[in-house]
C-alpha cells in the first residue's frame, strides 16, 4: 500500500511505502541490532601484554628469570628495560594503525528521513531497521540497502563498487548503503542494515583483514635456529659436566650467558630505524607511510593489483569521441547535445558535454522546454526554436534513439558497436522538426587513463613486478583501459577469482565486474601461493584489499576510508611514486640484510666460543654482566648499519631464513677460529 505525503523539508513525495510503527521498529532493532558497523575495541592493556608473548621476548624473559635466580639484579634490570622498550615501540605503532574501521563507522553515522507512525521524521541512520520507509534526494548518503518503491535517482557508487559511471535507479532497483545521490528523489524500503549491507560487508572485511609480516617470520626463524643451537650446546656442556663431576650450580650461569648471547634483541629495533629513515625519505618524495612494515614488504612485492577507476584512470568522465552523421559537423553534435544538458543536475555526462562545448559564434537556439534524463525512457529531451521553427532535440541511449528516428544509417549503427568495443559509454543525439527526427551523431565518454599510467606499468615490469588490473566496471571498459596502459587484455571473471587457484589468476591480466570481497579474495589467494602482494585503490570498495595486502597503496584522491586502510598514501595525483617506494624499500632491505647477517654471525660465533671455553679450557670466557654490556654496546652500536648507503635491486627481494643462516655460518666459523686462537 502506498500514500501521498510530504517530508519534513516540505519536498513532495508523490508515492511512498507505508512506514513502520515505533513499537514495531523498536522490536526489530532489538532483534537485528543497529544499522552500524560493530566496534571492535580490544583492551589496550591486553594488546600491550601480547607484545611480551613471542620468541624474542621469551628469550629475554628467560634471561631475566635466570638473572634473578642468580641474584644479579642489575643485569636483570638492563635486560628487562630492553624488553619493555621493544614492547612499547611495537604497541605504539599498532595503535596508530586502527583508523580504517572508525572511518567506516563514521560513514554510517548520518541522519535519515524515515516514515514512522505515519509521519516523516529525521532519525539517526543507526536506528533504521528492516522494512523502514525512507526518502532519498539530491546530496543524500544512502543510509542502508534500500529497494526503491517510486521515483528515480542518479547515484555515484564508485567508492563502493568501483564503477566509473554513475548509475540510474528506478522503482524496483536497489540503492546500496554508502552511495551518494547525485540527482532525483525517491522513496523506498530498507532491505538490509549494518553488516548485512554491501557497505557493512566491506567494513567486516576490513576488520578481519590481517596482512602477514615476512620480516617477523624471519625473526622467528632466526630465534628458533639460535634456540636450537643453545639447546644442543647446553646438553653437550651438561653431559661434559656430569662426566667431570662439576656441580649444576656452576653450570647454570653458563646457560644464562648462552641465552643472553643468542638473543637478537636489536633486530626489531634495526628494522624500525631503517624503515623510519626510509619513511622520512619517501615523505620528501610525496609518499606518506602509515604502516612501517609496508616499506619492508615492498622490497619483495612481485604482484601489484591496481584498481582502475581513479587509480589508473583519472576518475572523471570525459568526452573523448564524436561521430557526426552525414550532413552534420562536430560542432552541430556538441551544440545540439548541450541543449539537452543542465549543469544544475550535476550529471557527469552533461558536465562533460558542456565542458567541451566550443564558444558560440552565433545566437544560440532558444530552449522552450526541457525534460531531464529519465531512466524509464533512457533519454533527455528539449524543445527549441531554431531558425523560427520548433525543433525537438533528444539525447540518450543509441538503441532507443535509433528506434525514434525516421531513417537509421547502417554506418552509424556500426559506429555504436565500434565505440562500445573501445570501452566507451555511447550516447546518441537526434534532432529535427517535431514530426521528423533524424540522427545527428554519437558521443563517446570514458574515464580516461592517466598520462603516466602506461609508463608506470612499464617501469614496474622492469622491476620484476607483475601488474594486474581489477575493476567493478564491465569487461569491455576494463579491457580497453588495461590495453591502453600496457597491462594486457586477457580478461578474467569472478568465477576465476573464486576458484582459489593462483596460477589461474596469473593467466589473466585483468578482472572486471568484481566486488569488494572479490578483491579481498584475490589478494588472499596470491598470498597463500607465496606472493608478496601490493594493492592500489581509492574507494571504500578497495579498503578490505588495501588492508589485507602487504603493501596497500591509496592514491591522492582516495576516500578517507581507503587512506586509513592503506599502508602507503600518495600525496600527488597518479601512481608515479610507487616506483620510488619500491626503489627505496629495496635499498632498506639491503641495509637490513647487512645488519641481520652481521648480527647472526655474532649470535652463532659467541655461543660456540663460550661452549669451547667450557669444553676445552674448563672456564667461562666471559661473565653474565660482561655479556649484557656486550649485548647493549655491540648490538645497539651496529644499528648504524641501518643508515648505510645501499644500491637498489632490479628484482624483488625476499627474506629467507635458511640462506641467511647459511651465509652467516660460513662467516662465523673463521671468526670462531680467530677468537679461539686469541
Amino acid at each position: 500500500m502506498a500514500t501521498q505525503t510530504r517530508d519534513p523539508a516540505h519536498a513532495v513525495i508523490s508515492v511512498a511505502p507505508v512506514g513502520l510503527s515505533s513499537d514495531e521498529a523498536r522490536r526489530r532493532l532489538a532483534h537485528d541490532g543497529p544499522n552500524a558497523v560493530p566496534e571492535e575495541t580490544p583492551h589496550p592493556w591486553r594488546d600491550l601484554l601480547g607484545k611480551f608473548w613471542s620468541p624474542v621476548p621469551w628469550m629475554l624473559e628467560a634471561a631475566v628469570v635466570l638473572e634473578l635466580v642468580l641474584d644479579n639484579r642489575v643485569e636483570a634490570g638492563i635486560i628487562g628495560a630492553l624488553l619493555v622498550v621493544n614492547a612499547l615501540l611495537s604497541f605504539v605503532q599498532e595503535r596508530r594503525a586502527q583508523g580504517a574501521l572508525a572511518l567506516l563507522r563514521q560513514r554510517l553515522s548520518v541522519q535519515a528521513r524515515v516514515c514512522r507512525d505515519g509521519r516523516w521524521q529525521r532519525l539517526p541512520a543507526a536506528e533504521l531497521v528492516l522494512g523502514d520507509a525512507v526518502a532519498l534526494r539530491l546530496g543524500d548518503l544512502v543510509p542502508a540497502d534500500v529497494t526503491l518503491a517510486d521515483g528515480h535517482l542518479l547515484v555515484d557508487q564508485a567508492a563502493l563498487t568501483g564503477e566509473s559511471m554513475p548509475v540510474e535507479l528506478a522503482a524496483g532497483d536497489a540503492a546500496h548503503a554508502g552511495a551518494v545521490v547525485q540527482r532525483g528523489e525517491a522513496t523506498g524500503t530498507v532491505q538490509a542494515t549494518g553488516t548485512r549491507t554491501a557497505f557493512g560487508r566491506t567494513a567486516e572485511l576490513v576488520r578481519t583483514a590481517r596482512p602477514s609480516s615476512h620480516l617477523e617470520g624471519v625473526i622467528f626463524g632466526l630465534v628458533r635456529a639460535l634456540l636450537g643451537l643453545d639447546v644442543i650446546l647446553v646438553v653437550v656442556v651438561l653431559a661434559d659436566a656430569l662426566v667431570r663431576g662439576i656441580p649444576l650450580r656452576e653450570i647454570l650461569p653458563f646457560a644464562l650467558v648462552l641465552v643472553i648471547a643468542s638473543v637478537p634483541v636489536a633486530l626489531p629495533a634495526s628494522a624500525a630505524v631503517a624503515t623510519a629513515l626510509g619513511a622520512a625519505e619517501l615523505a620528501r618524495r610525496g609518499v606518506l607511510v602509515t604502516h612501517l612494515t609496508a616499506i619492508e614488504e615492498a622490497a619483495g612485492m612481485d604482484v601489484l593489483c591496481a584498481d582502475k577507476t581513479g587509480t589508473l584512470t583519472g576518475g572523471q568522465v570525459t568526452l573523448v569521441a564524436v561521430r557526426p552523421a552525414v550532413g552534420w559537423s562536430d560542432a552541430d553534435v556538441f551544440g545540439l547535445a548541450a541543449l539537452t544538458c543542465d549543469a544544475a543536475t550535476q550529471d557527469p555526462l552533461d558536465l562533460a558535454i558542456l565542458q567541451r562545448l566550443p564558444p558560440r559564434t552565433a545566437v544560440a537556439p532558444e530552449r522552450l522546454s526541457f525534460t531531464p534524463f529519465e531512466p524509464a525512457t533512457k533519454r533527455a529531451e528539449a524543445t527549441v526554436r531554431r531558425d523560427g521553427t520548433r525543433w525537438r532535440v533528444v539525447k540518450g541511449a543509441p538503441a532507443v534513439l535509433l528506434g525514434l528516428v525516421d531513417h537509421s544509417d547502417p554506418a552509424m549503427t556500426a559506429a555504436v558497436g565500434e565505440l562500445a568495443a573501445d570501452g566507451l559509454r555511447v550516447l546518441a543525439v537526434a534532432a529535427g522538426p517535431e514530426s521528423t527526427l533524424g540522427l545527428v551523431g554519437l558521443l563517446g565518454f570514458q574515464d580516461a587513463p592517466r598520462p603516466e599510467s602506461a609508463g608506470l606499468i612499464g617501469q614496474l615490469r622492469d622491476l620484476g613486478v607483475r601488474p594486474l588490473m581489477v575493476t567493478g566496471d564491465d569487461a569491455t571498459t576494463g579491457r580497453a583501459v588495461a590495453r591502453a596502459v600496457g597491462i594486457g587484455d586477457r580478461t578474467g571473471s569472478r568465477d576465476d577469482l573464486q576458484a582459489d587457484d593462483p596460477e589461474r589468476i596469473l593467466d589473466h591480466d585483468l578482472f572486471a565486474g568484481v566486488y569488494p570481497e572479490d578483491k579481498f579474495t584475490l589478494v588472499q589467494t596470491l598470498q597463500r601461493a607465496g606472493h608478496v602482494v601490493g594493492m592500489t585503490g581509492d574507494g571504500v570498495n578497495d579498503a578490505p584489499a588495501l588492508r589485507q595486502a602487504e603493501v596497500g597503496i591509496a592514491v591522492a584522491n582516495a576516500t578517507d576510508v581507503a587512506k586509513a586502510a592503506a599502508s602507503l598514501v600518495l600525496t600527488t595525483a597518479g601512481l608515479g611514486e610507487i616506483v620510488a617506494a619500491v626503489d627505496e624499500s629495496r635499498r632498506i632491505y639491503r641495509r637490513m640484510l647487512t645488519y641481520a647477517r652481521n648480527m647472526t654471525v655474532k649470535k652463532l660465533e659467541l655461543p660456540l666460543l663460550l661452549a669451547l671455553g667450557i669444553l676445552v679450557g674448563g672456564v667461562f670466557v666471559t661473565s653474565a654482566r660482561l655479556m649484557v654490556l656486550l649485548l647493549v654496546t655491540n648490538d645497539v652500536v651496529t644499528l648504524a648499519i641501518a643508515a648505510d648507503r645501499a644500491p637498489s635491486a632490479r628484482t624483488p627481494q625476499r627474506w629467507r631464513t635458511r640462506p641467511l643462516i647459511g651465509s652467516a655460518l660460513r662467516l662465523a666459523l673463521p671468526l670462531l677460529l680467530l677468537s679461539s686462537g686469541v
